[in-house]
C-alpha cells in the first residue's frame, strides 16, 4: 500500500523535477514547437491559397477552352457554310455555261438546218425546172396535129417523171 500513497517529501521532490522539466522546455523546446505549428499552420494556409489560385486558373483556362472551342465550331459552320454556298454557285455557274452552250449549239443546228433546206428548196427548185424545161423541149419537139394527141403524150411524159 505503500506504492499508492507516496511520502511527502516523494512528491515534493517529484513536482520539483516536473517544475525544473517544465521550465527547461517551457524555455527550449516550447518556441520551438510553436514555432513548428506556426511554420506548417503557414504551410498549409499557403498550399489552400495555392490550391485556390490553381483552382481559378483552372476555372478560367476552362472557359477560355470553352470559348476556343465555341469560336472554333462557329468557324467551322461559317467554313461548312462559305463551302456550300462556294458550290451552289460553281454548279449554277456550270448549268448556266452548260445551258449557255446548248443554246449556242441548238442556235447554229438551227442556223445548219435552215441553210440546208434553203439549199435543197433550191436544189428542187432547179430540178423541177430543169424537168419542166425538157418536157416541155419535148413537147415542143414534136408537134402533133391532133390536141388528144398531145396531151395523152402529156400525161405520159408525167407519169415517166413521176416513176423516176
Amino acid at each position: 500500500m505503500k506504492l499508492l500513497t507516496p511520502e511527502f517529501g516523494l512528491l515534493i521532490w517529484t513536482l520539483l523535477a516536473f517544475l525544473i522539466v517544465f521550465l527547461i522546455l517551457k524555455a527550449k523546446a516550447w518556441p520551438a514547437i510553436v514555432k513548428g505549428l506556426r511554420d506548417r499552420e503557414n504551410t498549409i494556409t499557403g498550399s489552400l491559397e495555392t490550391a485556390e489560385r490553381v483552382k481559378a486558373e483552372m476555372a478560367q483556362l476552362k472557359s477560355e477552352n470553352e470559348a476556343l472551342l465555341a469560336k472554333a465550331r462557329e468557324e467551322r459552320a461559317q467554313l461548312l457554310k462559305e463551302a456550300r454556298e462556294m458550290k451552289d454557285r460553281i454548279i449554277n455557274e456550270a448549268k448556266d455555261a452548260a445551258k449557255t452552250e446548248a443554246n449556242k449549239i441548238i442556235q447554229e443546228a438551227q442556223t445548219a438546218i435552215n441553210s440546208q433546206k434553203m439549199a435543197a428548196l433550191t436544189e428542187v427548185k432547179n430540178q423541177v425546172g430543169k424537168l419542166v424545161i425538157e418536157v416541155s423541149e419535148k413537147i415542143l419537139r414534136r408537134e402533133f396535129d391532133n390536141r388528144d394527141a398531145q396531151e395523152s403524150h402529156i400525161k405520159g411524159l408525167v407519169d415517166e417523171v413521176k416513176l423516176n
